[in-house]
């Protein structure tokens, strides 16, 4: 039985890398998916068909989620089409690397206002949503929000934000039935990373037990069991899918 049946699940940042990953393997699963995207219309169209080639349901929402008002009128959208929402997965996301004396303030800026500001726009309304028959967040946060990084002042301090977003969330909406836990991957194999060179992406695969980096799936993976059923009672943790980077 499809674990995610009759679910009505919102993915940002759904277009692409772990994003598409999740959404696509939500419905499999059974989940009615609402692929969100920024800007590659073409992208998400072709995410859609291909859920729609498989069977499964599921429409785009375009919404930059930075901007709180068209967070406001995507979930407006959502609302109105299907009047309720079961999962959201935050997973919309910017990195601009840079060292700490050369950050610009734009950077700094666009990354925080994307990826920990996004993830709170959403998240609130969300709750809103949700408060009267609960439901289920996931938010995507990364190994280094937990450790750090060299060169990604801006990024690990958007990530380590979304921790902290996580468990105060998570304990102030489970009594009303709303659980919220984040996935924090290491490296994965997406668009995301294309900019590293074979020295960096070397140094990083020593440093993993498992001597590789992840596929998306196995990061979609794991988002799907926590948006069943079979995850009802995990709440505020942050999981690491790092390949043993960090034990």
């Amino acid at each position: 039985m499809a674990i995610l049946k009759d679910k009505i699940a919102l993915v940002t940042g759904a277009s692409r890398g772990i994003g598409k990953a999740i959404a696509q393997s939500f419905s499999k699963e059974g989940a009615t998916v609402i692929i969100n995207y920024k800007q590659n219309q073409q992208e998400a169209k072709d995410v859609l068909q291909k859920i729609e080639s498989t069977g499964g349901k599921a429409i785009t929402i375009q919404a930059d989620v930075s901007n709180k008002e068209q967070v406001k009128d995507m979930f407006s959208e959502i609302k109105k089409t299907f009047g309720e929402l079961d999962i959201l997965v935050n997973n919309a996301g910017i990195m601009k690397d840079n060292l700490i004396v050369n950050t610009l303030e734009e950077e700094w800026d666009a990354t925080i206002d994307t990826n920990l500001k996004g993830t709170f726009y959403c998240l609130q309304q969300a709750t809103k949503m949700m408060c009267l028959n609960g439901g289920k967040i996931i938010n995507i946060t990364s190994i280094v929000g937990v450790k750090g990084n060299p060169g990604q002042i801006a990024y690990c301090a958007s990530k380590a934000g979304i921790i902290g977003m996580t468990k105060t969330a998570a304990k102030e909406l489970g009594e009303i039935g709303i659980t919220v836990n984040a996935i924090a991957p290491g490296l994965t194999d997406t668009s995301m990373i294309s900019h590293l060179s074979d020295n960096q992406m070397s140094k990083y695969v020593n440093q993993t037990p498992l001597g590789r980096i992840a596929e998306p799936q196995e990061i979609a993976n794991l988002a799907t069991f926590l948006a069943s059923e079979s995850a009802k009672y995990i709440n505020g943790q942050i999981i690491r899918i790092d390949g043993g980077m960090i034990m």
